[in-house]
């Protein structure tokens, strides 16, 4: 029941992330591109490659998008989830909706280029050069930088759409619970979870735990559901003498994901928005805990980037308080009453805590807390250690470390793929040899007694 920060990729395989509910997608890599030029500051410059990622979609889709996180680099087959754009960089950016105008009015989206060409003034577009250009005016809003498109009608296409977006709001979530966790004594309906979906319909089913208790997933005056739309509220309809326990239910959907949500990745990989998307599927899930007395928890939690942390809020339906240890400080929730606890987490650092209660009760919450882009150069830079992941393309010709804007240099949008795996195996070798050296201490003093 502790905090783990800095193990790079402690929650890499994405299995215990904790995820509110969207897409989970894997990156297959920059597919779309063409060259830019990054000022790296001193008169140096940095020639990367500028354009379309495409990602798979778990279940069935595909997904395009163009990063918003250009200091950072790209992981190999990196996990993303749909984000709220508040638990990302976006949240505290004035020009995230700009952002979004530029998706909306660029390609993908205008898959016409003849009709691009003439409304925005760079002539002779190709899929190539739209993208470049796109990904380069999207950076000058989602991280300040000075980046140039090194052909000409890509610059100009960059240009257009910087002067020409306006704000815009954060598109809907494609899927997801509010709240993804409740409790309460058995012998009643627990919840309400309310679905908050883009998607028309939703189909809604019971986990194989639920319906081996009895369990049944209802609307408010106890209608069994199969299927729900935005803003239906689920219960779960717990019988009067089931043995203490838990369940969930998921929700899911085919639909395709609205273009502007962010994708941010367990593994810190470079953050991601939606250009574009296939029929996807998209689920949610969560959980209900019961008992028929003593304390009875319910724990869910989010990235808050604007107090630099994760929120945990515990709520407790029981008839006794419960109590729990998170971060090295004990908290206590008394009967029916609900307390949110920010768990301090660095930038950049990876966090892992479980917290349990009575009856087998407990939740693992794993991430990374990605909420800033790098705001001036240094480790981290496109291409600065030589290095271009698997996920970029290679280098068309020359050195990966040349900044000096010679031709052919493709390095990736971000820096070495090794890098914070490097630092986060480093730092979890230092905690598990702290771990090692503590027990073995403490066996050694107990053989001697």
């Amino acid at each position: 029941m502790g905090l783990l920060a800095g193990a790079g990729n402690a929650a890499a395989d994405g299995d215990d992330v904790h995820h509110q509910g969207g897409a989970v997608a894997t990156l297959d890599g920059l597919k779309t591109y063409d060259s830019a030029r990054l000022d790296l500051g001193d008169g140096k410059t940095k020639n990367i490659a500028a354009g379309l990622f495409e990602m798979s979609v778990e279940g069935s889709g595909r997904l395009q998008s163009y990063c918003i996180d250009i200091h950072n680099p790209t992981q190999d087959k990196a996990k993303y989830l749909e984000t709220p754009w508040a638990q990302t960089s976006l949240g505290a950016n004035e020009n995230a909706g700009k952002i979004l105008w530029i998706l909306q009015n660029s390609y993908p989206q205008v898959d016409d280029l003849t009709a691009l060409s003439q409304k925005s003034g760079a002539q002779g577009l190709t899929a190539k050069t739209a993208a470049a250009g796109t990904q380069v005016a999207i950076w000058r809003f989602s991280d300040g930088a000075k980046v140039e498109a090194r052909d000409a009608q890509a610059e100009k296409l960059a240009d257009w759409l910087e002067a020409q977006a306006q704000n815009l709001q954060e598109p809907k979530t494609s899927l997801t619970l509010e709240p993804n966790a409740v409790s309460g004594k058995a012998g009643g309906k627990l919840g309400p979870v309310t679905v908050r979906t883009d998607a028309g319909q939703v189909s809604v089913a019971a986990s194989a735990d639920a319906a081996g208790a009895g369990v049944k997933v209802t609307d408010k005056d106890g209608k069994a559901l199969t299927s729900a739309g935005d803003g239906t509220e689920l219960y779960f309809d717990v019988p009067e003498g089931t043995a203490d326990g838990s369940a969930s239910l998921t929700v899911r959907a085919t639909t395709e994901i609205p273009v502007g949500r962010a994708f941010a990745s367990p593994s810190k990989s470079q953050t991601q928005i939606l250009a574009g998307s296939s029929e996807s599927t998209v689920t949610a899930d969560a959980t209900a805990n019961w008992a028929t007395k003593g304390a009875i928890p319910s724990v869910t939690a989010e990235k808050n980037c604007a107090k630099g942390g994760v929120d945990v809020t515990a709520s407790n339906e029981g008839d006794t308080p419960f109590t729990f240890e998170l971060a090295g400080t004990e908290h206590t929730i008394e009967a029916g009453g609900s307390k949110t606890v920010t768990v301090p987490v660095d930038e950049d650092a990876a966090y892992d805590f479980t917290i349990e209660g009575p009856n087998g009760f407990s939740e693992r919450f794993q991430g990374v807390l990605d909420c800033k882009t790098q705001g001036t150069p240094g480790t981290g830079t496109p291409g600065t250690d030589g290095d271009t992941p698997s996920s970029a393309p290679s280098p068309a010709g020359g050195s990966a470390d040349d900044t000096t804007g010679g031709e052919g240099d493709l390095a990736n949008t971000g820096g070495s793929s090794a890098t914070p795996v490097i630092a986060g195996i480093a730092v979890a070798l230092v905690v598990a040899g702290g771990a090692a050296m503590f027990f073995l201490r403490k066996k050694k003093a107990a053989a001697g007694e």
